[in-house]
C-alpha cells in the first residue's frame, strides 16, 4: 500500500514539473512573438533659408516631428544621440589646412559635440548632398541621448544648432533648403532592449534643394558659374590684407544692385550676388565672406537689427572681418545705398561702413547671435 501511494506521489510530481516547463516555454514564446519592430520615422524639420530675411529669424523656429507610432506636428526640435569626443582640429592636416579650418569654422567651434558630429557629416557629404536626396547615416551614434529624458527634444536642439552653424560658416552651400531636411529616428524594441537608428534625408519631399534647383546637374552648373566669377575676382588679389578686403568690398558695391522686390530667385545667397548681380543684404554679406574665405582672411556673417536712414529698425545682415589681429565691421549693403534719381554713391557714402570699430558701427547696428527663437546663442567677436 505504501509503495502504491509513493508511486502516485511521484507520478503527480512528474506531471506538475512537465506542466510547469510547458507553461514556461509558452510564456517565452509569447514574449518573443510580441517583439515590436517600429520604424518611427521621427522626422525633425529644420529652419528655412528661403523667404524675406526680415521674417526668417522668426520663421526659422518652425519644425515638425513625428514621434512614436503617431504623427505629431508642432513646434519641436531635432534629434540627438550618443556621441564620442572629436578633436577640434582634424588630425593629418597641414598647418595651413588647420588654420583654414579655424578661420572658416567660427560657429562650428562654438558647438557641443553632438552638433559637431552632425555638422561634420554635412561637411563630409557636401558633394553627395548636391543630389538633394542623399541619405546621411548616423546609425546608433545618438542612442545615449535618445535614452535620456526629453532625448528627442535635446537631439533636435543639437541638430538645429548644427544646421545654423553650417549655413553661417559655409556661404557656398547656397542650394540646400533646410526646411526640406529631416532627422529621422527608427526605434527597434526587442523585449526590454531599445535601440535607435538615425539618419537625415528629404522625408516626404522630392528633394532638399532650394526651389530654384531641381537636380544635381543644375546645382553643378550654378557652382561652376560662381567659381568662374570668384576666380576672376581673385586674380586681383595682392596679398595685402587691407587692399584685398577693399577690393572685394568695392567689387560687390560696384556690381550688385539691391533688390527691393523681395520676390526674385536667389536674392538671399551668393548666386544672386555674384551671377544675377541682384540681392538683398544677406546676399551681399554671404558673397563677401565667400570670397574672403578663399583669401584666408577671417570673416564671419553677422545678423541682427539695424536702424536705417529713416530711423526705422529692420532685420539686417553684415560682416565682421579680422585685420591686424582686430575684428572690424563692414556693411557692403549700406555702402551701396539706393540713390534717388539714380547714380552711384560718393566715397563718403561708399566707405561709411567700411572697417569700423564697435563704438561707431554699433550706433545703428545691433547684432543678435540667437538665430532662432529659443535656439543656441552664438557669440560674435568684439569689435
Amino acid at each position: 500500500m505504501k509503495n502504491i501511494f509513493s508511486k502516485l506521489i511521484m507520478f503527480f510530481i512528474v506531471i506538475g514539473i512537465t506542466i510547469g516547463v510547458f507553461l514556461s516555454i509558452m510564456i517565452i514564446a509569447d514574449e518573443f512573438s510580441a517583439i515590436e519592430l517600429s520604424s518611427q520615422n521621427d522626422e525633425v524639420q529644420i529652419v528655412s533659408e528661403s523667404g524675406d530675411f526680415s521674417e526668417k529669424l522668426e520663421d526659422n523656429n518652425n519644425k515638425n516631428m513625428i514621434s512614436g507610432n503617431d504623427e505629431i506636428q508642432g513646434e519641436e526640435s531635432n534629434v540627438n544621440s550618443s556621441f564620442e569626443n572629436f578633436d577640434k582640429v582634424i588630425s593629418g592636416k597641414t598647418e595651413q589646412e588647420e588654420e583654414q579650418i579655424d578661420i572658416n569654422k567660427y560657429f562650428y567651434n562654438q558647438l557641443e559635440e553632438p552638433s559637431k558630429i552632425i555638422y561634420d557629416a554635412f561637411m563630409k557629404n557636401e558633394k553627395n548632398m548636391r543630389s538633394g536626396t542623399y541619405r546621411i547615416e548616423f546609425g546608433d551614434k545618438f542612442t545615449n541621448i535618445l535614452k535620456e529624458e526629453n532625448g528627442q527634444e535635446k537631439l533636435g536642439d543639437y541638430y538645429q544648432s548644427a544646421i545654423e552653424a553650417y549655413m553661417f560658416d559655409n556661404p557656398g552651400i547656397f542650394y540646400l533648403s533646410a526646411d526640406k531636411m529631416f532627422m529621422n529616428i527608427e526605434t527597434t524594441t526587442i523585449g526590454s532592449k531599445v535601440t535607435y537608428n538615425t539618419y537625415i534625408d528629404n522625408g516626404q519631399k522630392n528633394n532638399y534643394l532650394l526651389d530654384e534647383y531641381s537636380s544635381e546637374k543644375q546645382v553643378e552648373n550654378a557652382l561652376n558659374q560662381i567659381e568662374k566669377v570668384k576666380q576672376e575676382i581673385l586674380q586681383n588679389k595682392t596679398g595685402d590684407t587691407y587692399t584685398d578686403i577693399k577690393m572685394v568690398h568695392d567689387y560687390l558695391v560696384d556690381n550688385i544692385v539691391y533688390d527691393t522686390s523681395l520676390s526674385k530667385e536667389n536674392i538671399y545667397n551668393i548666386y544672386g550676388a555674384l551671377i544675377n548681380k541682384e540681392c538683398v543684404c544677406e546676399g551681399y554679406a554671404r558673397a563677401f565672406k565667400y570670397i574672403l574665405d578663399d583669401m584666408n582672411i577671417p570673416c564671419i556673417l553677422v545678423v541682427g537689427e539695424a536702424k536705417n536712414s529713416e530711423g526705422k529698425t529692420e532685420n539686417h545682415a553684415w560682416n565682421y572681418v579680422q585685420i591686424n589681429n582686430e575684428w572690424k565691421a563692414i556693411d557692403t549693403t549700406w555702402d551701396d545705398p539706393i540713390i534717388v534719381g539714380g547714380g552711384k554713391a560718393d566715397s563718403d557714402l561708399k566707405y561709411k561702413y567700411f572697417l569700423k570699430s564697435g563704438d561707431e558701427f554699433n550706433k545703428d547696428h545691433f547684432p543678435n547671435g540667437q538665430f532662432t527663437e529659443g535656439g543656441k546663442l552664438f557669440i560674435y567677436p568684439e569689435i
